[in-house]
């Protein structure tokens, strides 16, 4: 069992260039965190030595379906965990809605799931542990609830698990991020996408996280068995992430030599600074981009957590053939004022 270190966001960001900074970094986590066995072994690298050009090379630039949902989701959990109001109030009006238990609740807590990154060494304890041994899920319906770690295991399965929950849980294999309250006792299923019309329903999956459309207002509503938090665009939360977001697949467009696609929505002046930083570095690797990102948003807004788990195989599992040292600038990104 490695030492592995959980991050968290102590306070929230106030200052727009630094909160740019923060989501770039989680856009750009999303993405080193769907790279697959396949895509490593293409690589010939280990998931800490992919670089920028490497994995711009192989993002997924699908509308709402590659670098755009996974950055989204991603940026939920770390809104949520880093206590930003226009996320956290929002999903926390959601829950109330969705049961009396969290009628009360101030603060959401969230818990980053999603069964692809089970297949991670340690990842799925390193969940279960954090959820607490009494932990339980909210079911659909009435009546008693289901241990959570117990169940959380099979789910992690993925679809092959369906036919092996009960009933009232047997869409949580979809989950992708689970929502408690400050107790941190009860757990509901929430699914995120970044277009509504994906999201998909069932028993177990009790809140969806969307941002606003043109059929679809802000804030919060039942609809199509989902408690909906919907978050306003492009005011807020939207408004940050749609920004950091262009400005990072404008960066991966050119890094990887991608023909840009017409949706993507030009960054702002601050925004397309970024953008231009991150386009220095091709030869960094992705984990020190991530680092000086921190840097720039001044993340001694981050609490650091230790624990002796393993969320990701160790590197003597890795048996790849020698290869050339590269020696790349150390990422430096400057205030976005």
């Amino acid at each position: 069992m490695g030492d592995v270190t959980f991050l968290s966001q102590a306070e929230p960001v106030d200052e727009y260039g630094r909160a740019l900074y923060a989501v770039a970094r989680s856009i750009i986590r999303a993405q080193l965190d769907q790279l697959g066995k396949d895509d490593l072994t293409d690589l010939n690298c280990d998931r800490s030595d992919v670089t920028m050009r490497q994995l711009s090379k192989i993002a997924r630039l699908e509308r709402d379906k590659g670098m755009r949902g996974d950055g989204f989701e991603w940026a939920v959990h770390e809104a949520i965990v880093g206590k930003e109001p226009s996320v956290s109030e929002m999903v926390a009006r959601a829950m109330g809605r969705m049961s009396t238990k969290y009628k009360a609740i101030d603060e959401p807590q969230s818990l980053l799931f999603g069964y692809e990154r089970a297949k991670y060494l340690g990842f799925l304890d390193a969940v279960v542990e954090d959820a607490g041994d009494g932990a339980v899920l909210l079911p659909d319906k009435q009546g008693r609830p289901f241990g959570f770690g117990p169940w959380v295991t099979v789910a992690a399965k993925g679809a092959r698990a369906e036919s092996q929950l009960a009933e009232r849980i047997k869409k949580i294999w979809k989950t992708d991020l689970f929502f408690t309250d400050q107790e941190g006792f009860r757990y509901a299923a929430a699914t995120i996408k970044s277009n509504w019309r994906q999201l998909e329903s069932g028993p177990g999956l009790r809140i969806g996280v969307v941002p606003e459309a043109k059929d679809l207002k802000a804030g919060v509503r039942f609809q199509n068995g989902l408690w909906l938090a919907i978050l306003p665009d492009p005011d807020g939360f939207m408004g940050l992430f749609n920004d950091a977001y262009s400005s990072v697949a404008s960066a991966v467009c050119t890094l990887g030599r991608h023909a840009k696609p017409p949706y993507y929505v030009k960054p702002t002046a601050k925004g397309q600074r970024l953008q231009e930083q991150l386009e220095k570095y091709p030869t960094a690797k992705v984990v020190e981009v991530e680092d000086a990102l921190n840097e720039a948003a001044q993340q001694d807004l981050i609490a650091v957590d230790h624990k002796l788990l393993s969320v990701q195989a160790p590197e003597w599992l890795h048996l790849n053939e020698k290869r050339a040292q590269i020696i790349a600038p150390r990422p430096h990104f400057e205030p976005l004022d």
